[in-house]
């Protein structure tokens, strides 16, 4: 029975926290210091199926809500499709966001949800934000997915088969006119789970640490092309680097394409329709699990608000 379990953890520790293919996007995912940065009220939704045609493979589900609480609710016009709001808006410091989210890797699965505080100081064409996060999430063992030689082994039956973790979350954020960075820090009480009385009982929440930055270069008044990278280090030193670039073209339309390091290739495409958003990636696999999958879909939408002048009327008082 240890063996099952400690099989079963290392499928899950293998990939702890959720993986995002878009993740320039929406970098709240990521960071909690991006909550409000742009000035709108901003909802995003993110489905990804990862290894299509295997059975239980990876999956996560996100909804993210954020937002800036402003004095004057005055924001600039000329909305774009790139995630990131060039122009301060006429505001208060503050931000707020939540997250809500489901990610399930073979018979281990995680639900939780993530409050959000930022604090934004603004410059005269930049702007530099600190954040964190209070997160609390339920890790689960799906029964229906583990199947045991001995149905009364005492090791299953004394096992709990969920537990309720809190944790936290930090991060800072940098963006300018053509530049954005970030730093964050993730599960940072490195929360021990024990999932047993006895045998293999322990699994540990490691901290993960993110860059990420990008750059727009204006090749056109119409065109534009931003290389942009995230690289992730795990302490149980694990090692990640997505290298990226996209092409804008009339802030409407995009095209771009990823390397993730000994993993995947991925190809992405989305479109703006006013405030709306939507992103596709697909990540071919690099690996012999391509052999047995049909790759890994992602799917992004997001809704940005604020133009209306009434939008933040009940703010005013702050």
């Amino acid at each position: 029975m240890a063996i099952l379990l400690g099989g079963v953890l290392m499928e899950g520790s293998a990939q702890q926290v959720p993986l995002y293919s878009q993740y320039m996007l929406n970098g709240f995912l990521l960071n909690p210091a991006v909550a409000g940065s742009e000035g709108y009220t901003a909802v995003n939704i993110t489905a990804r199926e990862q290894w299509i045609n295997m059975l239980n493979g990876p999956s996560t589900y996100a909804l993210s809500f954020q937002t800036r609480i402003l004095k004057k609710s005055y924001i600039a016009r000329g909305s774009s499709v790139r995630r990131r709001r060039r122009r301060s808006s006429r505001g208060g410091n503050v931000g707020l966001g939540g997250y809500i989210f489901n990610d399930r890797n073979g018979a281990v699965e995680r639900t939780g949800i993530r409050g959000s505080y930022a604090y934004h100081i603004n410059f005269s064409h930049s702007q530099l934000s600190f954040g964190l996060s209070m997160v609390a999430y339920q890790f689960r063992l799906n029964e229906d997915l583990i199947q045991l030689a001995d149905p009364g082994d005492d090791l299953w039956l004394g096992a709990k088969k969920s537990v309720f973790i809190p944790d936290a979350d930090c991060g800072v954020y940098y963006n300018s006119r053509d530049f954005w960075a970030g730093f964050s820090v993730d599960q940072l009480f490195e929360s021990t789970l024990k999932i047993g009385d006895s045998g293999y009982d322990r699994y540990v929440m490691e901290r993960n640490y993110y860059l990420m930055g990008g750059y727009d270069i204006h090749i056109k008044s119409d065109l534009i092309i931003t290389p942009s990278s995230l690289v992730k280090y795990a302490e149980n030193g694990v090692f990640q680097a997505d290298v990226s670039a996209k092409l804008y073209y009339d802030q409407s339309y995009w095209c771009g394409l990823t390397y993730r390091t000994g993993q995947s290739v991925i190809v992405m495409a989305g479109l703006s329709i006013d405030k709306f958003i939507f992103g596709y990636a697909f990540d071919i696999g690099l690996n012999s699990i391509m052999k047995h999958s049909y790759g890994t879909h992602e799917f992004t939408f997001i809704a940005k608000f604020g133009e209306n002048v009434r939008r933040y009327r009940w703010l005013n008082r702050f």
